[in-house]
């Protein structure tokens, strides 16, 4: 999912409700399936591609996604924990600020952004191999829906300085991931590049009857050599 869509803004929102939850109970479990549920990884890569490939109408329906999923999952959050909060639902005593198990998510810090950017190079390198099946373990290793659940959470209850937090650690888990995106899919082009300016150069070509320097198939069309 990386364009706007019903379905997309329903897996924001629901993520969001259980990371809340998750939050409210410090139970790093519910953090980890909403990261799971999370849709949020596939704007955030076709943003990547849009920069590198500067494709701006995937640029524009990518931000559109993530510009719209994250304030309408967090306004629902917000709502329904003040719910919470009104029949008497919040745990007694909640302090965001003493929870033992899910704190380090309105706590950035260098490393927040390091593994935000080792599991945006990941999810890349998943997407473009064979390797699909380890984007489930990519969705994990990121706080993007936590932390925008966290966002809710603070701002209902009061807690700004959690909410101000929980801000610092979305931004930068955003950027962290498009640049490690942009970062693995430019060197992956470039590696690309590479090898078949090598191999349409190779001389075993000409030994068997195929062109030097382009494709039989550009050869056809008269495109220019590479």
């Amino acid at each position: 999912m990386t364009e706007l869509s019903l379905t997309f803004t329903a897996f924001m929102v629901l993520s969001m409700l259980i990371a809340a939850v998750g939050i409210l109970l410090d139970q790093p479990i519910l953090i980890v399936g909403a990261m799971v549920i999370g849709p949020e990884f596939g704007p955030l890569a076709g943003l990547s591609v849009a920069l590198v490939e500067r494709r701006a109408p995937l640029i524009r329906r990518s931000l559109s996604a993530l510009a719209v999923g994250f304030p309408i999952g967090i306004v629902v959050t917000l709502l329904v924990t003040l719910i919470f909060d009104g029949v008497d639902l919040v745990p007694e005593g909640f302090d965001p600020q003493s929870q033992p198990l899910t704190g380090f998510i309105s706590k950035p810090d260098f490393f927040s952004f390091f593994v935000a950017y080792i599991a945006g190079t990941a999810g890349i390198l998943a997407l473009t191999s064979p390797k699909s099946g380890a984007l489930v373990g990519v969705l994990i290793s990121v706080t993007t829906i936590p932390a925008a659940a966290d966002i809710a959470v603070g701002s209902a209850l009061g807690e700004w300085g959690e909410a101000a937090g929980a801000s610092a650690q979305l931004g930068l888990n955003l950027v962290a991931i498009v640049l490690a995106g942009v970062v693995t899919l430019y060197l992956q082009r470039r590696l690309y590049v590479s090898r078949r300016v090598r191999h349409l150069h190779d001389p075993a070509r000409q030994r068997a009857g195929l062109p030097i320097g382009s494709s039989r198939a550009s050869a056809r069309r008269g495109a220019p050599r590479t």
